[in-house]
């Protein structure tokens, strides 16, 4: 087994989403949206006032979103307008409020994004002083047999709560001392992930096989055992139970340089589009959303 193959899962899978950007840029997007936690709904939403870009409708009258999903709207919205006003993208276009994009719209960010920002070539020197300080990042070869319970993190959930209620199986199954009985039983009754009807079992699992987020926090150290702090993903928060590790090779400098300098790339990458999308809100006309409150720009 090689994952649960979920896509509500952080061992494995991509949750489908319009993509405006690359496919390299949109996987690193994704994890960043990870950062940005979703706020606690009420149980019972009150009606809230239509937030807009520009006078451009963000979701329909009526709909609760939470403020990730409004910035990430807001982010694409400003971009999609920026690529009009550039003549990269007919007038006649038009926003849907179901947060989706049009095909030309993609493709004119695109565009856009690849005239506007500037992304250099990372020094050799710049190379080598990420690749000494980030060594694991490019162990080639290691892999870990594990198992968890997911916390789905989704739309109108109390995150308080949740965590609560992670952080309490935490503590039970680090206290556990019944060779997984009590693991099992937990990951049928409480996990969102389809690994739960298996005992949360994920297999063998690489670094490739897992969201970047979860993997960083999986791989980041030799624990076995339940490890000492929930996982954070994309997709929620995990307990998780690492079985065995073998460890892997490290390779040289001149082996990984490439995949070394991608990573700067897209982090100069991502600088860069924080500073575009700040100076097109800072020239728009924001209703009901704050841009400047993210942490990490999002883009849909």
């Amino acid at each position: 087994m090689s994952g649960c193959g979920s896509g509500g899962c952080g061992c494995a899978g991509t949750p489908e989403a319009a993509n405006v950007l690359t496919p390299v840029q949109q996987e690193h997007f994704d994890a960043l949206a990870a950062s940005v936690a979703a706020p606690m709904a009420p149980a019972a939403q009150p009606a809230l006032p239509v937030a807009r870009v520009n006078g451009v409708a963000l979701h329909a009258s009526g709909e609760w979103l939470d403020e990730q999903s409004l910035r990430q709207r807001a982010c694409t919205e400003l971009l999609r307008q920026a690529a009009q006003q550039a003549g990269l993208l007919p007038e006649g276009d038009v926003a849907g409020t179901d947060g989706s994009t049009s095909a030309a719209a993609a493709a004119a960010i695109e565009q856009l994004l690849e005239r506007e920002l500037q992304v250099p070539e990372p020094s050799d020197e710049a190379c080598r002083r990420y690749h000494e300080a980030h060594p694991s990042q490019y162990m080639q070869g290691e892999r870990a047999r594990m198992r968890h319970v997911l916390f789905a993190v989704t739309p109108g959930v109390d995150v308080k709560q949740l965590r609560l209620r992670a952080e309490a199986l935490l503590l039970e199954l680090r206290c556990a001392n019944d060779g997984g009985e009590a693991f099992r039983a937990a990951a049928a009754k409480w996990s969102n992930c389809p690994s739960g009807s298996e005992g949360g079992e994920l297999g063998w699992l690489t670094r490739a096989d897992c969201a970047p987020e979860f993997a960083r926090e999986v791989f980041g150290g030799a624990e076995i055992g339940v490890l000492s702090r929930l996982v954070h993903s994309r997709f929620g928060l995990h307990v998780v139970e690492v079985l065995e590790r073998e460890a892997g090779q490290q390779p040289t400098f001149d082996q990984v340089r490439g995949a070394v300098a991608l990573t700067l790339r897209q982090q100069t990458w991502t600088n860069a589009l924080r500073q575009y999308l700040q100076l097109l809100a800072g020239a728009a006309v924001l209703e009901g959303v704050d841009i400047e409150g993210a942490e990490t720009p999002l883009v849909q």
